[in-house]
């Protein structure tokens, strides 16, 4: 991971991360005030039948004679007291205060009743429970818990989605890296070239045909990197179509390249026909040109290319390294190269598709390692 993919992977995982545990705090403070309300209000009602069976009790045995006895609750504590508040029934409670009707002191819930209406002497039912607090405190552990292991798994599928998500991004980082190495290396030769070439013109003072030619040749490769690399930025799909005579435009190529050929002492064949299209005539070039160039870059010393021209197609066929079988699928796809024999950046055949889809022609490739590539163009 390259610095900007890192930066890139840190800045969506740090905005995913908070914005999710943001949404987990919300959700379990939501869920923990609604759920300690609910059981505030089940408390209050537990605490309060309890009082209303204890009165009715009281009620009971005053109307109809009888000893009273208190029954035990195993959540609450029950004490009856009188008007002046001392304890008739039950055992003492702590800190009762007969102002209040339900308080929370501590964490100790109290309710009192006043309504046994001072039969039998008793005017206020006080119960105590701290079942509130009990069931509060496991249900925040709970909440705790299950919020912690949620938060895990939120870190966990918040780094496997960073990686799915940004892993275009990193191998589209990795093409531009390997495209800049590539046309650097790619520049390098031409350059280099011409600055040998033109310091052994200036110190022999004498132009000699073999340095016009390094010259010549090193800024045709320059041009067309240039070239590509236009195209691939600045692919104008809007250029004039216009109806021209293909086989001019493959002279046209031939005589460019000719010094290559003669450097590698490639012999060319071609063989044309009549051939009329209506397509862009730089467009054009871009497709001759980069089928050509691939097949001398490809090719080795001393072998032969063949062209061929019918009314509705064009065929090229070299002698040289081939491509592997299961390189053939991909070989259209941009920054992708067969192999490293003979440099560029992968993007001449990327271009070649291009037009062929623009206009609606129909490209074929067979290859074979170490003995050959031949392209059909239909048109």
């Amino acid at each position: 991971m390259n610095n900007i993919t890192k930066k890139s992977f840190y800045s969506f995982l740090t905005l995913y991360l908070l914005s999710s545990f943001i949404f987990l705090f919300l959700a379990s403070y939501w869920f923990y005030s609604s759920q300690t309300s609910m059981e505030m209000q089940n408390n209050y009602y537990k605490m309060n039948n309890i009082a209303d069976r204890v009165s009715a009790k009281v009620i009971k045995v005053h109307m109809m004679g009888g000893e009273f006895t208190l029954a035990k609750f195993p959540d609450a504590a029950v004490a009856l007291y009188d008007s002046e508040h001392k304890i008739k029934y039950g055992s003492e409670l702590q800190n009762v205060d007969f102002s209040k009707d339900y308080y929370l002191n501590g964490k100790t819930f109290t309710l009192i009743s006043q309504t046994t209406i001072g039969h039998l002497g008793v005017d206020h039912v006080v119960v105590q429970s701290d079942k509130y607090t009990a069931t509060v405190s496991k249900l925040k552990n709970r909440v705790i818990v299950t919020s912690i292991f949620v938060g895990i798994a939120i870190v966990i599928i918040a780094v496997i989605l960073s990686y799915i998500f940004l892993r275009p991004i990193k191998d589209k980082m990795q093409e531009i890296e390997n495209f800049v190495k590539d046309t650097t290396h790619e520049l390098n030769t031409p350059i280099t070239a011409l600055m040998m070439s033109t310091s052994r013109a200036k110190s022999k003072k004498v132009y000699d045909e073999k340095i016009i030619q390094n010259i010549s040749i090193s800024t045709k490769q320059l041009y067309d990197i240039y070239s590509s690399l236009s195209f691939l930025s600045f692919d104008a799909k809007d250029e004039t179509t216009q109806e021209l005579d293909f086989n001019e435009i493959v002279k046209e190529s031939i005589d460019y390249f000719d010094e290559l050929l003669e450097r590698k002492n490639i012999k060319l064949e071609f063989t044309q026909a009549t051939c009329i299209l209506n397509i862009d005539p730089t467009k054009a070039k871009m497709l001759i040109n980069n089928l050509l160039s691939n097949a001398i870059k490809y090719s080795l010393p001393n072998t032969k290319i063949n062209i061929q021209i019918t009314r509705n197609s064009f065929f090229i066929k070299d002698e040289g390294i081939g491509i592997a079988k299961d390189k053939l699928s991909t070989i259209f796809q941009r920054f992708t190269r067969a192999n490293s024999y003979a440099g560029g950046f992968g993007v001449g055949l990327n271009i070649v598709d291009s037009i062929v889809k623009e206009y609606g022609f129909k490209i074929e490739i067979n290859s074979k390692e170490k003995e050959g590539t031949e392209v059909i163009i239909r048109f």
